[in-house]
């Protein structure tokens, strides 16, 4: 399980005097002296919004912190679970079979000392091909057809091969991150990309600055089917989400939260909890997708147990009644 270090950002100086922290008050006792986020591949939605919170974290609370490139939510719940990173990202589909035992990354491992810390968006399941292949619809899939599902083991590529089966899709399933499987789409070594991945995901903003693509909707009959056989909610990307999108697409969609490891101290999570959730205009500066990151969508997490200094954050500021036997150690 190693991974790469990019975008770390460690401060020399003191901090600013407007930190929400700056006054020293808090009780810093056996805080890290730097931390992680465990985020996904680059050009994917997780590896933007997750650099950008770490970053601002670190820069409110005068610690080193940043993004780390992984393999996406199962692979952050086990790097979380065992205290290589501080801090990652999940869906609750990966995150349910993470403390069932049956991630992956460490079959038979229940990885119950990953709390939930905060509510962070939708990620819609979505369909790119490019407007050269003639495919419209999912129907229209060719039987054999290249589809690239994202990094191994994350939530696109353990959920979306499994949608496509249930609807009849017959396919050669390619794995890469999505900056990758974009530049094969367009050289013509994909045929389609199915991704999970919040919106608007940079990878497809990419594709169509440099290529005519179509965007793939769900049918009513197919989202049906799908909220019948998975975990997910319906989801309406909105026509505005990208410049070339022409009209809203139907999908269904996946909550992801934030993860911290559970034995971090309760004023550090609090800590990080606040700077989240207390501005959401400064989070939908690091990405668009953080409009969803508020704090009465704290109800959206009812798989993970909750960090306690997360719990106390969102009991205090958000009017949450959570459950004591849902909290780390409750």
């Amino acid at each position: 399980m190693t991974f790469t270090k990019l975008g770390a950002l460690t401060l020399t100086t003191a901090i600013v005097a407007t930190s929400a922290f700056a006054d020293g008050h808090v009780d810093r006792t056996g805080w890290p002296e730097s931390f992680t986020v465990g985020t996904a591949s680059q050009g994917g939605t997780y590896f933007a919004y997750g650099s950008g919170w770490a970053n601002l974290v670190a820069e409110e609370l005068g610690i080193s912190g940043g993004g780390e490139v992984t393999g996406g939510p199962m692979q952050n719940m086990a790097l979380v679970h065992t205290g290589e990173a501080q801090f990652g990202m999940t869906t609750m589909g990966p995150a349910a079979e993470s403390l069932q035992g049956t991630n992956p990354i460490a079959p038979g491992l229940q990885m119950t000392n990953a709390c939930a810390m905060f509510p962070m968006y939708q990620t819609p399941f979505a369909i790119t091909t490019l407007a050269s292949t003639g495919i419209t619809s999912i129907s229209d899939i060719p039987n054999g057809a290249r589809i690239g599902f994202g990094p191994a083991g994350s939530t696109s590529d353990t959920y979306f091969p499994r949608m496509m089966e249930e609807l009849g899709v017959e396919f050669e399933r390619r794995n890469g991150g999505w900056n990758d499987l974009g530049s094969q789409l367009q050289d013509g070594l994909l045929d389609v990309i199915a991704f999970a991945a919040g919106v608007p995901t940079p990878a497809v903003s990419q594709l169509e600055v440099q290529t005519d693509i179509n965007f793939i909707a769900f049918t009513d009959e197919e989202q049906a089917q799908i909220l019948e056989a998975f975990p997910v909610s319906p989801f309406t990307i909105p026509a505005s989400t990208y410049e070339t999108m022409e009209e809203d697409a139907e999908s269904v969609s996946m909550w992801n939260f934030a993860i911290a490891n559970c034995e971090l101290p309760d004023s550090f999570v609090y800590s990080v909890v606040d700077i989240i959730m207390s501005d959401n205009e400064r989070m939908m500066n690091i990405h668009r997708a953080a409009r969803s990151t508020l704090p009465e969508n704290w109800d959206r997490n009812g798989v993970l147990a909750w960090h306690p200094g997360a719990a106390q954050w969102f009991t205090e500021n958000a009017g949450a009644e959570i459950p004591a036997d849902m909290i780390h150690g409750g």
